[in-house]
């Protein structure tokens, strides 16, 4: 099934030297914001108090968090759990405050708006812990990148290894520097974002590098250049390309308008995760190959002719 199809291949490769130095100067961004402005990471990482209490009736989540601005701690997440009446409330940490201490001052401000309001739970998250996720998330970013470089080198190319894993590195540092230059809050469904992202966008690269070995093979493309067979693989799945990253892009939309604030950071992470997903797969890994230097004898090699038995 095909959106639509192009009776000429797009010069993708005509532009390669361009798009690769407009992924570099976002690299270079993205890095720059990183170390300058540094990631909000949130409760989970940094430790702090998170509190659930039960309201008599549906509660204004948006009132909530603007109720406990007063305390001055900074980024205050409260989000609703299934429903109104039972809020998940997490706090950072405040440098001479005690969480029982915060606690009871949170619960004294939401008592203001509803005297029935109770704390059904509070726990308080320690530094160590929030050191460790960083370690766990660190692993398994490191361990998805090294199963991404084993996976593509296997079946394709170390070239076609090469240029998806700093394609897939593209998108990853993209999407920190922009939660380090907004200032969005990092927590753990940002991170289980990025993971996905970096499934997606292999996904991506996997199904452009096939095509590109198929041309490689194909009779009708022996007198093409390496340029042209990858204009002629790239235009053939653009087709592909629309509907199914189109309709991801629809469906993590509606979650991040939608979601709430449980799923925004999630959906933001893979709003624009895909959207460069697509960029790098087809503006960043190919034109790679070329620098490269992918030639037809990498995959289609030349096989010797069979000697005649002599009679």
């Amino acid at each position: 099934m095909e959106l639509f199809h192009f009776k000429r291949d797009i010069p993708f490769m005509k532009y390669g030297k361009l798009t690769t130095f407009i992924s570099l100067l976002t690299f270079v961004m993205a890095v720059f914001f990183l170390f300058t402005k540094g990631l909000n990471f949130s409760v989970e990482f940094t430790g702090g108090t998170v509190m659930e209490v039960q309201y008599s009736k549906p509660a204004e989540i948006n009132k909530v968090r603007q109720d406990l601005n007063v305390l001055n701690l900074g980024e205050v997440q409260v989000q609703a759990l299934g429903s109104n009446r039972h809020v998940m409330i997490r706090l950072p940490n405040k440098e001479g405050t005690t969480s029982a201490t915060l606690s009871n001052q949170v619960m004294n401000i939401l008592k203001k708006d509803d005297p029935q309001v109770s704390l059904r739970q509070v726990e308080f998250i320690g530094p160590q812990v929030g050191d460790e996720l960083v370690q766990n998330g660190l692993i398994a970013l490191s361990l998805v990148i090294i199963g991404i470089i084993m996976y593509l080198s296997v079946r394709f190319e170390w070239r076609f290894a090469v240029s998806a894993i700093i394609a897939n590195m593209h998108d990853v540092i993209i999407i920190l520097g922009c939660f380090a230059f907004f200032q969005w809050e990092f927590s753990l469904t940002v991170l289980a974002g990025i993971l996905a992202v970096l499934g997606y966008s292999v996904n991506e690269s996997v199904v452009v590098f096939d095509r590109i070995r198929e041309n490689f093979r194909k009779g009708s493309m022996r007198n093409k250049s390496v340029p042209e067979i990858i204009d002629n693989a790239i235009t053939a799945t653009m087709g592909r390309t629309a509907i199914t990253h189109g309709s991801t892009e629809a469906m993590v939309l509606a979650m991040l308008i939608f979601g709430g604030s449980a799923l925004h950071g999630f959906s933001l992470a893979l709003t624009i995760g895909i959207v460069f997903g697509i960029y790098s797969s087809v503006l960043v890994a190919s034109p790679l190959l070329v620098m490269f230097g992918l030639s037809r004898e990498n995959i289609a090699k030349p096989q010797k002719a069979k000697e005649e038995a002599v009679v």
